[in-house]
């Protein structure tokens, strides 16, 4: 079996919502919406994965913290709507979607440990996304503490996922076409911001003593951990906290930044996943990712190890 970590769900009826109260237009872009149909189109999605033998999927919520969009109000009733129906396509498909990750509102602690002991106690969610800063404040800060608490009481994990960072470069040149400066910022948003603020999320959170805290809780970064791989000998840090993070794989195509990632978590702390449909491919880049995977030059154990156990370990579920 393979256990895609990371495929990330907008449910029909929760992006209809969504798209009715956002505050603003960013998340009505063709970009990220309509022309990501595996996000919300199951027949599509089913399609895509029988395309891939033993392919299974945990079903990870948009990438994007609520706040972002809407009001704190609609936020609380929005984290509600996708968690059901996210449960409900689990329930629906179990040979498919093997597990549901929920979202929360983050911005509001007390409704958001409310709906976390719904999610997992009624249900049966796996797994709780909480995104690295939302409207600036980051989540080493005391106040998200007590998600991380009750998270630990549950021995369920928790996936760190990259917000919005801003980043500021030189202006381009008055001749140079809109087209190519659209696309200049969309590379930087992949390359730059996304594994930047993922790695400093982590840096913060192992500094504030998480893993002292609540020894065995379950920290999983996206995208391999953001720089911290491949900046490895500039991060000190003591009892080696930065390596009891566990990461995914999707970084698309590449063996050789997963060979990175393999050599500083190690086989036990990677766990396959592909982003889908949010890749440069959208949606078609879990063949590659599953080649990627197959090239590393590392035992076949290792690889059952991030293709499918590791998964089965952190998620706390027998097939």
């Amino acid at each position: 079996m393979k256990i895609d970590i990371c495929s990330h769900v907008m449910p029909k009826k929760f992006k209809e919502a969504l798209l009715k109260k956002t505050k603003n237009k960013q998340i009505n872009s063709l970009d990220f919406v309509e022309q990501n149909r595996v996000l919300y189109d199951m027949e599509l999605r089913l399609r895509l994965m029988n395309r891939y033998s033993e392919l299974t999927e945990v079903l990870v919520p948009m990438p994007a913290p609520l706040e972002s969009f809407v009001s704190l109000e609609d936020a609380c009733d929005l984290a509600k709507l996708n968690n059901d129906e996210t449960a409900e396509l689990v329930e629906k498909y179990p040979d498919k979607f093997l597990a549901a990750v929920a979202i929360l509102p983050q911005n509001d602690i007390d409704a958001a440990q409310k709906e976390l002991e719904r999610v997992v106690t009624k249900l049966g969610m796996r797994a709780v996304i909480l995104y690295s800063n939302v409207n600036g404040e980051s989540l080493d800060i005391p106040k998200f503490r007590p998600l991380f608490a009750q998270m630990a009481e549950y021995d369920l994990p928790i996936f760190v996922h990259p917000s919005y960072l801003p980043i500021n470069y030189l202006p381009f040149s008055k001749n140079m076409p809109l087209a190519y400066q659209n696309h200049f910022n969309h590379m930087v948003t992949e390359a730059i911001q996304r594994p930047t603020d993922t790695s400093i999320t982590m840096i913060r959170l192992a500094m504030s003593g998480i893993f002292r805290e609540f020894p065995g809780i379950r920290l999983i970064a996206h995208h391999c951990g953001g720089f911290i791989p491949f900046c490895q000998d500039r991060i000190s840090l003591r009892d080696d906290d930065m390596r009891k993070f566990y990461s995914d794989t999707a970084l698309v195509y590449s063996s050789g930044p997963l060979l990175c990632s393999y050599k500083y978590f190690g086989s036990d702390h990677l766990l396959f996943g592909t982003d889908t449909p949010l890749g440069r491919s959208h949606g078609y880049s879990i063949g590659e990712s599953i080649r990627g995977i197959e090239q590393l030059d590392i035992p076949n154990n290792e690889k059952e190890k991030i293709f499918e156990r590791n998964a089965l370990l952190v998620l706390r579920l027998t097939i």
